[in-house]
């Protein structure tokens, strides 16, 4: 590098800017029994701010956004097409605008009252509805924090850092590491996006972005705790979450290595082509080289530019996939609580439970398939379950299968990387039938 940027100014705003994005997304604060971050806080306390006015603020935001969506479909106006967060929210595809006009059905319904039982109940579109109020709480609380985390220097640092390890072991870049955090403590949903941010700005590659949202993309500790909680056994919370821990390094090891992932075209976003520095130069110390390239990425951080980095997330989030999210998840809940759908297709997944000597693998072979739908529903069909063993197994698998359409799935999908539903599908079995053996030996190891 020619010039140097580390210099008194750009210190000061790696050093400062990036302090306060750790600060919010990846310092661990302690909560009960288990642990948050001020980004949750935030996000509950803007839940708390809006309250009752919550589902009735989403429905305003999902009708918009079918109503512009169409207008915009069918007459294409330069007052949308030609602006950049605009078009960002409003111009989509037909299969994609069918949906923008079932979610704001379903939020119509939800919200206001009527409608089928099938739909509006409290397993279903309620559900899905209290879930989007929920994110649209996390993209208004880090919309305008998230630059402080991505773009002061503080990824640059740690890729350099970091990649001596992340590198040969998950074959992603040092920075992957921050994702890996950020939905350690916060939420998992935040660090998707986090890594579509990073794609769409040439720090990752199809593959590296493909591989960290489907592998890297834990949820929280506190939602494991709730999970360990709702199927009753909490008091094995340490065993737990060190099997949650270690099945999902040795998934993440494995996962990279086979179809669909290893397939993906290891190219970068063709507007922006490849924006990451990591390899260190000879003769050049590894810290002084963090530092230069920390500094480097700082000196063009300003609040120009957290603005329109806001804006483009809160545009993309509110209209385009937030109403998506509600209507595929209402229809994913729809077949898992009103059909057989799931009882049908999983009897091989419990001829494979009993084969390794799960108890009662038939009565919950179901909930090792219906967490691709949403990670909660697993929790809730093996309450009536006996054994803790068998408890401990599907817990443990529904939090290490990571693709729920209701949340990590559908921004996935919605994202620029090329993912879609069939390949999300066959990565959420290769992760289940692989984890599941690995679930079982641990849990004959400690209980």
């Amino acid at each position: 590098m020619e010039k140097k940027y580390t210099n008194s100014k750009n210190l000061l705003k790696f050093i400062l800017g990036s302090a306060f994005g750790v600060l919010m997304f990846l310092v661990p604060i302690p909560q009960g029994d288990a642990f948050t971050t001020l980004l949750d806080y935030l996000k509950s306390f803007v839940k708390n701010l809006f309250g009752g006015s919550l589902p009735y603020i989403l429905l305003v935001i999902m009708v918009v956004s079918a109503v512009l969506s169409t207008y915009d479909y069918f007459c294409k106006p330069d007052w949308i097409r030609k602006n950049h967060y605009l078009k960002k929210g409003f111009s989509t595809t037909p299969f994609y605008l069918i949906s923008k006009i079932i979610g704001a059905v379903v939020c119509c319904m939800v919200v206001l009252g009527f409608g089928p039982e099938v739909i509006v109940s409290v397993d279903t579109g309620a559900t899905m509805i209290d879930l989007c109020c929920t994110l649209l709480c996390i993209v208004v609380s880090f919309s305008f924090i998230l630059p402080f985390l991505t773009d002061c220097g503080i990824m640059e640092f740690l890729g350099v850092i970091a990649r001596p390890v992340v590198r040969p072991l998950f074959g992603v870049p040092g920075r992957a590491s921050v994702d890996l955090i950020a939905s350690w403590f916060g939420a998992s949903n935040a660090a998707v996006i986090l890594t579509r941010e990073q794609y769409m700005k040439g720090f990752y590659t199809k593959k590296e972005a493909a591989y960290i949202m489907t592998n890297f993309s834990l949820v929280s500790i506190p939602f494991c705790l709730l999970i360990a909680d709702t199927v009753g056994i909490a008091n094995l919370f340490p065993a737990f979450y060190l099997c949650i821990c270690v099945v999902g390094i040795i998934l993440a090891v494995i996962i990279r290595r086979i179809p669909p992932i290893s397939t993906l075209p290891d190219t970068y976003q063709e507007q922006v082509g490849m924006q990451i520095q990591e390899d260190v130069p000879e003769d050049v110390n590894t810290l002084k080289y963090a530092v230069e390239l920390s500094c480097r990425r700082a000196e063009e951080f300003n609040a120009k530019g957290v603005i329109s980095s806001g804006m483009e997330v809160v545009m993309g989030m509110f209209f385009d996939l937030i109403p998506i999210v509600v209507a595929w998840g209402t229809a994913a809940l729809m077949i898992v609580t009103y059909t057989p759908v799931f009882n049908w297709i999983s009897y091989p997944m419990g001829m494979f439970l009993n084969l390794l000597g799960v108890e009662e693998a038939f009565a919950v072979a179901p909930a090792t398939l219906a967490g691709f739908t949403d990670m909660f529903i697993p929790a809730l069909l093996i309450t009536g379950v006996e054994s803790v063993k068998t408890k401990f197994i599907i817990g443990v698998l529904s939090l290490v299968q990571i693709i729920y359409l209701t949340e990590v799935g559908t921004i996935a999908i919605k994202s620029e990387v090329p993912l879609n539903f069939w390949k999300l599908l066959v990565i959420f079995l290769e992760r289940t039938i692989i984890a599941i053996p690995l679930i079982v030996l641990f849990a004959n190891l400690v209980l």
